[in-house]
């Protein structure tokens, strides 16, 4: 998740821009029926969610077979944007369908994902870009964008308009963690070689020996150095490079392994019980915002029991609770949504003042329904007294979410089937990170969900 630490644009921090999206326009959405005909309704909920995440990915046939998965619908304003670490997780949650069409999917994106990283325009270096565009659109300044992931010269399609051109070690590290995943259960060695090209990168970019130690954020546009070190980022690190030592069987990993976990470890708040989101300089810690990803997240790679207050910090600090009585809160009238929200500070955020221009107002209460869905698998990675019921909560809510809001939503212009694909937020949210999230059905949103559902933990090493 990229965007943290400081000015980098981050892959969410433009959903909505430009569309002027009012309160009012939210709430039509989400309470719009369905476009699709058809049975979907009566199909269990994470069939639903697979069927969200086809859709996404099918969204332009015209457009040759290689291919990503659409981000965000497109009422977002986003166009065909395919954000690197969505299509990661994708990857995962198609894995954790444990099905033979499952992994044919998954190799399909685990193989654009390759592709990518060998066809891109400007490098060779094993890098992969924040987004990509996967099909055509008119841009806002009527300027046309006609092709699909792959250009008539065999480049990838990369996403300039949103400046969605950088490299951030998180990115990279879901990706590698996504291609790690398909070597082990494919056996193919072309995965693992991705991976490791994936590793090598952040290794040669991302390592530094300032005080606090860890991998550092990545690059910009321009191929510049970001000075920030994210939690989140060196969390991701653990996995991938601890797949990577034993996918390989190279201790070199080991040893990257335990850099970024021992940078995770100097952002643990003992008195407080939760993780700090990481630094702006390398040597100073960032004590707010306090995001919820580093309280999940963290465990799930660590599965460590000296960390696991985390999980309960998360679940009281965080918690909210939406409903249309909600100060701008855009949940229809009689519904109601529990999970947590996205830090500290969205629970101080400014309800009257737009999120950012053109954008509208925050509600202090929206649902984060991907940290939702994350809290909920590390509950039920810990098991501990009430984590399954709790986290059995949390599910329903995301599953509500699912079938309630979002209707009438499309992607490619393409309906949707009924009731398919979680959206990103109950209602709008500030995320005190500089961005918001919306009412708009979301690949990784989903992804995450079907992965709590199944109890899939993508970060295990």
């Amino acid at each position: 998740m990229t965007g943290r630490q400081g000015p980098a644009v981050s892959r969410r921090s433009l959903i909505g821009a430009g569309l002027g999206i009012s309160a009012a326009g939210l709430t039509a959405v989400g309470s719009a029926p369905a476009l699709a005909a058809g049975r979907a309704g009566a199909r269990p909920a994470s069939a639903r969610g697979y069927a969200f995440l086809a859709a996404a990915m099918d969204a332009y046939p015209g457009h040759g077979g290689i291919r990503l998965t659409q981000s965000y619908t497109d009422q977002a304003g986003l166009f065909s944007t395919a954000f690197t670490y969505d299509n990661a997780l994708a990857v995962l949650a198609h894995l954790a369908a444990r099905t033979a069409h499952g992994l044919t999917r998954a190799e399909a994106l685990g193989d654009a994902l390759l592709y990518a990283q060998l066809h891109d325009p400007a490098y060779d270096d094993g890098r992969l870009r924040q987004a990509y565009n996967v099909g055509p659109y008119t841009f806002y300044d009527g300027a046309p964008q006609p092709d699909g992931f792959v250009r008539p010269d065999g480049t990838v399609n990369v996403g300039t308009q949103f400046g969605f051109t950088g490299t951030a070690v998180g990115d990279m590290a879901w990706a590698g963690i996504a291609l790690s995943a398909l070597a082990r259960r494919t056996g193919a060695r072309r995965f693992l070689t991705g991976a490791v090209r994936i590793g090598e990168w952040i290794e040669r970019t991302g390592r530094t020996d300032e005080p606090l130690g860890g991998y550092k954020f990545g690059v910009d546009g321009a191929n510049q150095r970001l000075p920030f070190t994210s939690t989140e980022h060196n969390t991701d690190l653990i996995c991938l490079f601890g797949r990577l030592a034993r996918l390989t069987g190279d201790r070199v990993w080991l040893e990257r392994r335990a850099r970024a976990e021992a940078f995770v470890r100097r952002m643990w708040e003992p008195s407080g019980g939760f993780f700090y989101t990481g630094t702006n300089d390398g040597v100073t810690v960032n004590t707010s915002p306090v995001p919820e990803d580093t309280q999940t997240w963290t465990h799930l790679a660590l599965g460590s029991g000296r960390f696991s207050r985390s999980l309960d910090w998360a679940a009281a600090e965080l918690a909210v609770l939406d409903h249309s009585g909600r100060t701008n809160s855009t949940v229809p009238a009689g519904q109601s949504y529990e999970g947590v929200t996205f830090s500290s500070a969205s629970l101080l955020a400014d309800e009257g003042a737009p999120i950012a221009a053109g954008q509208p107002k925050p509600d202090r209460n929206g649902v984060w329904f991907e940290g939702t869905a994350h809290l909920a698998l590390a509950l039920r990675d810990r098991g501990a007294r009430g984590d399954e019921a709790r986290a059995r909560r949390l599910l329903a809510s995301a599953e509500k979410a699912q079938d309630l809001l979002g209707g009438g939503q499309t992607v490619g212009g393409r309906a949707l089937p009924e009731r398919c694909g979680v959206v990103s937020a109950s209602s709008p949210l500030d995320t005190g990170f500089g961005f918001g999230y919306y009412p708009y059905r979301h690949t990784g949103a989903t992804a995450w969900y079907l992965m709590a559902a199944a109890r899939y933990n993508p970060l295990k090493a």
